[in-house]
């Protein structure tokens, strides 16, 4: 520490005397912003995400700016003078969602991290690249962040909704939010690209504000220029690998797949989830024959990724497709085209409940008997 607290006498060799209080107040103030922002994540790293490698990261970076935290710049502070006190934006003031606070935040911290890269040099001859290394820890931890989060709710969501064209289709899919829904994907095979945009865009702010991933059905650009959580891809569309080039890491990507071949490449090639179907004939799919309930039970058996039965599914058929071995189902019609889709909505999710917790009895059960 001895050796970082001598960095006021690089300012001096320069002969820039009149500077030190402004350059200890910059670094004082953009370490407790780096700090800050760092805390803020790592508390949802920690009790929302339940991560420790990610909690541990942002913990060791904390205490890293804490140690560049000197006496000297704390000394400088000068809140009562600060003109930017009062400064704020209206985007400061709300956050749509836990997605929209962690962003913040972590633009929060690179910014100062920044900062302290550049006005670092004039302190200390270290410091500039330290918090230049550390910003890119910070860019990795962003990337982590959101491909952990999103990927653990995949796996938590048990149902998924695939919209369809409906002219009351903002409030269908609220509606669903509202009953429990934590998956959406919207399809539009018809729209011209400019409302088919401003739809995604709105959706997405909406899933967003519930909490909830939102998938982008077949367009890569449009899931980039909305910022989606994510694409959706059947078996004519792109690789997967050129999607992952285009997306990243952080962003989910499905494939549909109808046999056990197109399931066993889609997860080689490396697909988030699948879906697997069509388990009944469906307009979705015109001229598509059903997989049936066999495939069903070969992905209960096979698929090392988390996968959505789909295709025909409704509260009627439910139940003999989670007897086959289904956890999670895709829904189209099923809620898109009733009356109250939050009714419906929330009697999916409890006969899946139902069975989920009927069948962990049964397993315990045996285990007890073996």
């Amino acid at each position: 520490m001895a050796e970082k607290n001598s960095g006021l006498a690089r300012v001096s060799d320069l002969g820039t005397l009149q500077l030190q209080p402004a350059l200890c107040r910059i670094l004082d103030a953009n370490l407790d912003r780096a700090r800050e922002g760092l805390r803020i994540i790592e508390e949802w790293c920690r009790f929302g995400l339940q991560s420790s490698p990610l909690a541990n990261e942002c913990k060791s970076m904390r205490q890293e700016l804490a140690s560049w935290h000197a006496p000297e710049l704390r000394a400088a502070r000068n809140t009562p003078g600060d003109p930017g006190t009062d400064l704020s934006h209206p985007q400061e003031e709300e956050r749509s969602g836990i997605e929209s606070l962690l962003q913040a935040n972590c633009c929060r911290v690179e910014e100062a991290l920044r900062v302290l890269e550049e006005y670092g040099k004039l302190y200390h001859p270290d410091m500039g690249a330290v918090f230049k290394q550390m910003r890119y820890r910070v860019y990795t931890l962003e990337s982590n962040l959101m491909a952990y989060r999103r990927r653990q709710l995949l796996d938590q969501s048990p149902l998924y909704l695939v919209t369809s064209q409906n002219d009351k289709l903002f409030a269908v899919v609220e509606a669903a939010l509202e009953g429990g829904l934590t998956l959406v994907q919207y399809r539009d095979k018809n729209t011209d690209d400019g409302e088919r945009l401003r739809n995604a865009e709105q959706l997405r702010q909406i899933c967003h504000h519930y909490g909830a991933l939102f998938i982008m059905n077949d367009r890569v650009d449009l899931a980039l220029a909305v910022d989606a959580d994510g694409v959706h891809l059947g078996q004519q569309d792109m690789p997967t690998a050129f999607a992952r080039q285009l997306l990243g890491p952080q962003r989910l990507i499905g494939r549909s797949t109808t046999n056990p071949e197109e399931m066993q490449r889609a997860i080689a090639e490396g697909a988030d989830y699948i879906g697997v179907g069509p388990v009944y004939e469906t307009p979705t799919k015109p001229g598509k024959a059903p997989a049936g309930l066999a495939y069903i039970r070969y992905a209960a058996e096979h698929s090392s990724v988390p996968w959505f039965a789909i295709g025909g599914i409704d509260m009627h058929n439910l139940t003999d497709v989670l007897d086959c071995g289904a956890e999670r189902v895709a829904v189209v019609r099923g809620i898109m085209d009733v009356e109250q889709p939050t009714l419906v909505t929330q009697y999916f999710l409890s006969q899946m409940n139902r069975i989920q917790t009927l069948k962990a009895v049964e397993q315990r059960n045996v285990q007890s008997h073996a």
